[in-house]
């Protein structure tokens, strides 16, 4: 603990130096190819009926699409040493060039699968593999609820666009709906970004007197990618992270469709998804402010327990409206935790020195859990006509999930910031 306390000593104002780089990283994050996830479910009713795809057809092809997160490490390792703007430009520019390929679609299955392919690549570039590198650099003291409110920027864009993007679509279709999330990627985030990280030090290793928001040390403590690997740690989080996506993920992706199921109209449908963007806000803020004061493991854990639980209640029959959202909240709280959790303790476990490629890393079991739980909410549904299996699948993976953070001890004293 002596380095921690240091450095914070020498940077009694965090949020002075770093307020820049934690704007950026909302924006960023905000508009990325997680606010695409969080809203598809909206798109997949005009998609299914224009091309005669059933639900399963559209989960499996985004599924197998999410192969490109195979590359996220790679993608990662690049940040490391190019330095994190190259990174953002260059996954921006992919993501939109997706969503316009999206807007475009004419009816082969496999030309989705590629294009969502594509979308997992930008991930890299768009997510706390780049940003969470800058901001565990600023932020010592104030670190949980500085990426707390960086990944906030996701859950607030789900919450304002669901129901804007369900208006559009239900008054001028789906393709002009994939059109306003190229305008708002192109007009909105690419410029903000870059504005606010002018002046910035993003260079992947920091000399001393260049800047005074960053601790020269910091960036070149901890272990290598390949350290990390051989800790145990370090697969039991990716483990638990890939559960927590498998069973989050998959209901987020079948959001719309679940509620029309349980008689809900489409508009009434797309209250679920502002309910799953309203914890994601609630879960990162209360996470990041937690793990500043208790142990991260028994956080987590306690989260993930709620989540499972509120799973268990969506198999329970005759929630209106008003019941499903308070679910969905409680359901997908951990899900909103994760996307702060998982970069805070990859720099607490294994530090800045290879952040970007050992973050990456775990990135992709996360995405792997993902892309397997889009595929099992879409098929389980196709094959039995409802939800009950996966939801029953999604709680025992959180319970799961939950035992596996407790096993994550603390930092033990000089192993990494």
């Amino acid at each position: 603990m002596e380095r921690v306390e240091r450095i914070a000593a020498a940077h009694p104002n965090e949020w002075r130096g770093g307020w820049r780089v934690i704007a950026a990283a909302m924006i960023g994050n905000g508009f990325g190819p997680g606010m695409y996830q969080n809203l598809s479910s909206l798109f997949v009713p005009g998609m299914t009926a224009a091309f005669d795809w059933t639900r399963g057809d559209i989960a499996t092809a985004a599924g197998i699409g999410l192969i490109g997160a195979l590359g996220v490490p790679a993608i990662g390792r690049l940040a490391d040493r190019l330095g994190a703007r190259p990174v953002i430009v260059g996954a921006t520019l992919l993501l939109a060039a997706t969503l316009a390929g999206f807007a475009t679609l004419g009816g082969a299955l496999w030309i989705y699968q590629l294009l969502v392919l594509c979308l997992a690549l930008s991930v890299a570039g768009t997510s706390a593999v780049v940003y969470g590198r800058l901001i565990a650099a600023r932020f010592v003291t104030h670190r949980g609820i500085a990426l707390g409110v960086a990944t906030s920027g996701l859950s607030l864009s789900t919450l304002v666009l669901s129901p804007l993007v369900a208006g559009v679509i239900a008054r001028h279709g789906w393709r002009v709906g994939f059109a306003v999330l190229v305008a708002l990627v192109l007009a909105v985030a690419l410029p903000a970004v870059l504005l606010l990280l002018r002046g910035v030090v993003v260079a992947p290793v920091h000399r001393a007197g260049e800047a005074e928001d960053i601790a020269p040390e910091t960036l070149l403590a901890g272990m290598s990618a390949r350290e990390a690997r051989r800790d145990a740690r370090f697969w039991r989080l990716g483990l638990a992270v890939a559960l927590v996506s498998l069973a989050s993920v998959g209901l987020i992706t079948q959001l719309a469709p679940f509620g029309t199921d349980r008689g809900l109209g489409l508009e009434q449908a797309a209250l679920l998804v502002t309910a799953f963007g309203a914890s994601q806000i609630v879960g990162r803020l209360a996470m990041g402010l937690l793990v500043d004061r208790f142990p991260a493991r028994l956080i987590a854990a306690g989260f993930a327990a709620i989540s499972a639980a509120a799973f268990a209640g969506l198999l329970l029959p005759g929630s209106g409206v008003a019941g499903l959202a308070a679910l969905v909240f409680a359901a997908l709280l951990m899900n909103g935790a994760e996307n702060d959790l998982l970069p805070f303790l990859t720099a607490r476990l294994f530090g800045l020195r290879a952040y970007g490629e050992t973050y990456g890393a775990l990135l992709t079991m996360s995405l792997f859990g993902t892309a397997s739980g889009i595929v099992m909410f879409g098929r389980l549904y196709d094959a039995t006509g409802n939800y009950a299996w996966p939801l029953s699948i999604a709680a025992g993976a959180l319970a799961l999930a939950a035992l596996l953070f407790l096993t994550l001890t603390e930092r033990r004293e000089g192993e990494a910031l």
